[in-house]
């Protein structure tokens, strides 16, 4: 018998309406009351997209249309990889079971310090820098630093 043991795909997107975009301040561990994009861990049966979608509709009861991938981020020591989406936001929005409460920011106005995680923090710094065009997918590795 033979057992794999694979990494896990995590898939969000950045959703944007007149300018800002919408975060959402987690309600769970890790990184309780932090910030965070709408992302989580993709689930059987469903694509990257369908997944990104069903975050954003559970964490911040909000319909998204995506868009494009813009950035991937392999977190090695965790297992997992993380996929980012554009996305546009198509309706109202409220804090979900796992967020304390959801807004939308400016690029200025991004909570910088309080970002939960450093993919999220890498794909929020790569879509500020495409300004919404399609410059292609972003790749980066985070890895520990030897101890």
């Amino acid at each position: 018998m033979v057992h794999y043991k694979n990494p896990l795909v995590v898939v969000g997107c950045v959703p944007e309406k007149d300018g800002k975009i919408l975060l959402c301040k987690r309600a769970i561990e890790p990184r309780y009351g932090y910030w965070t994009v709408p992302a989580g861990f993709m689930e059987l049966g469903e694509s990257t997209v369908q997944g990104a979608a069903r975050e954003t509709l559970e964490e911040a009861c909000a319909e998204v249309e995506i868009g494009h991938l813009f950035a991937v981020v392999d977190v090695v020591d965790a297992g997992q990889v993380h996929m980012f989406y554009t996305a546009k936001l198509l309706s109202d929005y409220a804090a979900g079971e796992e967020s304390l409460d959801v807004a939308m920011y400016s690029e200025d106005e991004v909570p910088w310090d309080d970002i939960a995680f450093h993919s999220g923090r890498y794909a929020l710094q790569k879509y500020f820098e495409d300004k919404g065009k399609n410059n292609g997918v972003h790749i980066h590795e985070l890895r520990r630093a030897p101890s």
